[in-house]
């Protein structure tokens, strides 16, 4: 008999009244899958909208306002919270980075695929999205230092003994999130039937009901359901990779790239992050990736 496995997070986003961590701002309503996406992200149009460059700087400082753009449907990354209220990681960074600016936060929740055209087209100021830092995106964006890394681990349920490792997926059905760099490997995996998923929670639902053998996923999202829902599935071997996160920015704005950057260095250094990181991991930030 399947199990019926209750998604871990559904949201409707509608006209949100949000209080304490910034105004919400919506134009999507899904999660597209893991946001450490390498290149499935729907190209940006050829020429930037809006700001010239060297503007965002001057803009976020006029109008008071940090306008931060992610999907809003990641726990522990960035989701709405039981007061309506948006919540997590991400947030928390984002309202730290704007207060050291001078400014507040504000959200807009967008499908991930769409993010880097809506920095380009100033839809907002940067992407706090859990994006991974890649060769491929710094033609199109300009990254901050690091603010946070994660590992890519192999998922399977509790009653899985077999499968340990990428080799024993081999001619296996393995699922990962589209345009994530989880589906960039699982499409390595010698004759393994790779199925494409556009949320987190379809392709852990299919995990749990025997759709899929094993999944790839991220690690921290992973440790974090397992405590908070309870999902009846677990890591298994070694992490695969590790992916290295920043914050993009519109390129040509060297100016707001080391105002970002500053803040995170002041940040590390009086230990705001580490709380930070502490509160939504339960670690500390390895201290190589964050100097």
């Amino acid at each position: 008999m399947k199990v019926v496995y209750k998604p871990i997070l559904f949201i409707l986003f509608a006209a949100l009244a949000v209080a304490g961590c910034g105004t919400v701002s919506t134009t999507a309503t899904t999660n597209p899958g893991h946001p450490q996406a390498a290149s499935g992200d729907k190209p940006a149009a050829s020429k930037d909208a809006g700001t010239k460059a060297g503007e965002v700087l001057a803009r976020v400082k006029q109008t008071g306002v940090l306008k931060v753009g992610f999907e809003g449907t990641y726990p522990p990354y960035n989701m709405v919270n039981d007061k309506n209220e948006f919540d997590g990681f991400d947030v928390d960074i984002s309202n730290e980075v704007a207060k050291r600016l001078g400014v507040k936060a504000e959200f807009v929740a967008t499908k991930f695929d769409g993010l880097i055209g809506g920095l380009k087209a100033d839809k907002f100021d940067a992407i706090i999205a859990q994006m991974s830092i890649t060769d491929e995106r710094k033609k199109s964006v300009d990254f901050t230092e690091p603010y946070v890394t994660n590992g890519a681990v192999i998922v399977v349920r509790e009653s899985e003994s077999e499968i340990r490792s990428l080799d024993d997926l081999k001619g296996k059905t393995v699922g990962a999130g589209a345009g994530t760099t989880f589906l960039d490997l699982a499409n390595t995996i010698e004759n393994a039937k790779v199925k494409v998923y556009s949320t987190t929670d379809a392709v852990i639902t299919d995990l749990v009901n025997q759709r899929l053998d094993a999944v790839i996923q991220d690690q921290l999202w992973i440790g974090y359901n397992q405590t908070t829902q309870k999902i009846p599935v677990k890591m298994v071997g070694d992490v695969l990779y590790i992916d290295v996160m920043g914050m993009a920015v519109k390129k040509e704005n060297q100016d707001f790239l080391e105002a970002m950057n500053q803040a995170l260095k002041d940040m590390r250094q009086d230990g705001t992050h580490a709380k930070i990181y502490k509160k939504w991991f339960g670690i500390e930030p390895d201290p190589k990736y964050f100097q």
